[in-house]
């Protein structure tokens, strides 16, 4: 294994960056989109849920992976990213549906697609560092991506965020087949055998991770519920909170880069589990008050960020002989965990308030640290 140059890295984690703008920013413009597509809000919310759920597709991709076509894949996915926009251009629900399924999916892809390229070029103990940066994107996707098309869409109109973004996405594939992998070229490692069992090792590790995607969900899913019933926060305060959420992630990424190489993934992240549980409890004392809530949420959302982001590297080692079929393993039972944790905390929220999902947060917080410490004690070599 040897260095990523900074422009190689650079060009994977700019064709993140785009993936991520083209999913973030729709959530925040419903009401745009439900005009231009003569639909209901509710009928656009659905239609994200099925994108979120296209993630899935990861679980198939594993085994190319594994044997060296990570670029392959991020290229297609960009592709994909491509006509999901142009479909989008026609100004039709039905294009826009079939337009976000592709974008699910190509999300999923690229994500893993990445994951599985650094971790096949990084030593372990330095693969936070990498994997941190790479997650930047997630973070710029919010504070640089959803501000651009809020102008896009002020100059253009609704269809000028899916021209640029489909152009975005067509320089992001040119760049990423640019790069040369010269004796690193992962095409020449050996293809895996057809079948390989994910290990109940290796599934601690995935386990862990996924239950680090419900704990992080089921909170965000309501928070904005929560910071308007009981909080009385306005739309455009939820809009400032939304920019801190984009801080939060920022600050996460980075420390994940700069901190768990140096003082242990898997160490840090108990901490940063624990952390959660702290800014949960926070949440559950604030009453109406917005101080505390809001400290509670940075807290909470801080250390969730540092938590997934930082899992994404033990679960790249959690197999080393398939790390590609384990990342996509891992990525297909988030996806899981993540619209479980969405589709309770509704129902929770409206049953016991706030302290339904808290109360499920919590349990997947205590999940995480338990199945963190049956790793510690089974994969000493995953500190």
């Amino acid at each position: 294994m040897v260095e990523i140059g900074r422009s190689d890295l650079g060009r994977i984690t700019f064709s993140k960056g785009v993936v991520n703008t083209a999913f973030r920013w729709l959530p925040f413009f419903l009401p745009t989109l439900a005009i231009a597509f003569d639909a209901s809000t509710a009928t656009l919310a659905l239609l994200l849920g099925i994108a979120e759920a296209c993630g899935l597709t990861t679980a198939f991709v594993g085994r190319w992976l594994d044997a060296g076509h990570e670029r392959r894949v991020i290229i297609i996915s960009m592709m994909g990213i491509v006509v999901s926009s142009s479909l989008a251009l026609v100004g039709s629900i039905w294009f826009f549906a079939a337009g976000v399924v592709v974008l699910g999916a190509a999300s999923g892809q690229v994500t893993t697609a990445g994951h599985a390229w650094i971790s096949a070029r990084v030593h372990f103990d330095r693969r936070a560092r990498f994997i941190g940066l790479f997650e930047v994107s997630w973070a710029s996707a919010l504070l640089v991506g959803v501000p651009l098309i809020a102008i896009l869409i002020s100059v253009f109109g609704w269809r000028g965020p899916f021209v640029a973004v489909a152009l975005a996405a067509f320089v992001a594939a040119m760049l990423v087949g640019r790069i040369d992998d010269g004796e690193r070229s992962a095409d020449r490692r050996p293809a895996p055998e057809p079948k390989v069992k994910i290990t109940p090792d290796a599934w601690l590790m995935i386990g862990a991770s996924s239950m680090t995607a419900l704990m992080g969900l089921t909170m965000i899913a309501i928070v904005g519920t929560w910071l308007d019933e009981v909080l009385g926060v306005s739309t455009g305060g939820i809009g400032l909170v939304a920019i801190a959420f984009g801080v939060a992630e920022l600050i996460a990424s980075t420390s994940s880069s700069a901190f768990a190489d140096r003082l242990g993934k898997r160490r840090t992240m108990l901490f940063s589990v624990s952390s959660t549980l702290l800014g949960l409890a926070i949440i559950a004392s604030a009453g109406t008050s917005l101080l505390v809530g809001a400290a509670g949420l940075f807290v909470f959302f801080v250390g969730f960020e540092y938590s997934i982001v930082t899992s994404f590297s033990l679960v790249s080692e959690a197999m080393p002989t398939a790390r590609g079929q384990a990342l996509a393993a891992g990525h297909a039972l988030s996806t899981v965990s993540r619209g479980a944790g969405v589709a309770a905390a509704g129902v929770l929220y409206e049953t016991f308030g706030v302290d339904g999902p808290i109360g499920l947060s919590v349990i997947g917080a205590v999940i995480t640290l338990s199945l963190l410490m049956a790793v510690g004690r089974r994969r000493p070599d995953l500190a």
